[in-house]
């Protein structure tokens, strides 16, 4: 099954790799696509800036600028609007937005599940001071990352940001960060190593509403949804590297605020 709904109401999601279908999963503030087919041009508009992320192997993008040819190990953020997105080798690329206007009602692996409401919804976007014309791309390990924590960088569009997430080997058990989020949505994106998601349900008064902790194996080109007061902690398990991407919508401006978010100086906030 492509979703496994957890008792504690975290879905993991995993693409099903059929030839007829779109690799889509939805948030409650933003979608993931997966490109499933090797050198297949997805179309993508969306009222909002694009993430594109070729982890895997290169890949292309095309709109009105053109097409622009994408290293492996870069993200490219793109202009809203209409664009062709490829990549060279099945879920080599993803693609996450938070408004596309190509994706039909009930498309997607998790469509018709009802939003969650403790999400905060969106607001208004992020301004940039100079918008794009064409694709920005960013190689990963250009991107630079906050002092003291090697393993993590961040970026943002006008409407969204992300972790990413870049270690060898195991996470040290000692080194963990169990938290919540009070009224925010994390989407935890498996793209290189295997994991393990340590996910607890605080008590309240009701005993009979307590969940046990689950610990819920995750490989590669899966994706988490952790809803808002859900604790949470992710342990990269086995050798090799470890890639994932944490995704929020809107930004996280609290990583603005402490300097993290890379390209933050590209975007105003929202007055209100």
């Amino acid at each position: 099954m492509p979703v496994t709904k957890l008792e504690n109401g975290a879905r993991l999601i995993e693409p099903a790799g059929q030839a007829d279908q779109r690799d889509i999963a939805h948030g409650g503030n933003f979608s993931v696509e997966w490109l499933a087919h090797p050198g297949h041009a997805h179309g993508v508009n969306s009222a909002d800036e694009i993430i594109a992320l070729f982890a895997d192997s290169g890949g292309e993008v095309s709109g009105a600028y053109g097409s622009v040819a994408v290293p492996e190990m870069t993200v490219a953020i793109l202009p809203p609007g209409v664009h062709a997105i490829s990549a060279g080798a099945a879920r080599g690329g993803l693609i996450i937005a938070t408004r596309r206007r190509d994706i039909a009602p009930g498309e997607g692996l998790n469509a018709g599940a009802p939003r969650d409401e403790r999400i905060a919804l969106p607001g208004e976007p992020f301004a940039r001071i100079t918008p794009l014309d064409a694709p920005l791309l960013l190689p990963v390990e250009s991107i630079p990352t906050p002092p003291g924590n090697p393993r993590i960088r961040f970026l943002q569009t006008a409407t969204m940001s992300i972790n990413i997430v870049l270690y060898d080997g195991p996470r040290g058990k000692k080194a963990l960060s169990p938290h919540a989020h009070d009224d925010i949505e994390q989407g935890s994106l498996a793209i290189h190593g295997d994991y393990v998601h340590h996910l607890r349900t605080p008590w309240g008064l009701d005993a009979s509403a307590w969940v046990d902790d689950a610990h819920l194996e995750a490989g590669p080109h899966s994706l988490l949804l952790i809803p808002p007061h859900l604790i949470h902690t992710t342990e990269g398990v086995g050798p090799g590297r470890h890639l994932l991407l944490d995704i929020f919508a809107p930004p996280r401006g609290d990583f603005i605020a402490k300097g993290w978010m890379a390209n933050a100086a590209d975007y105003l906030a929202p007055t209100a």
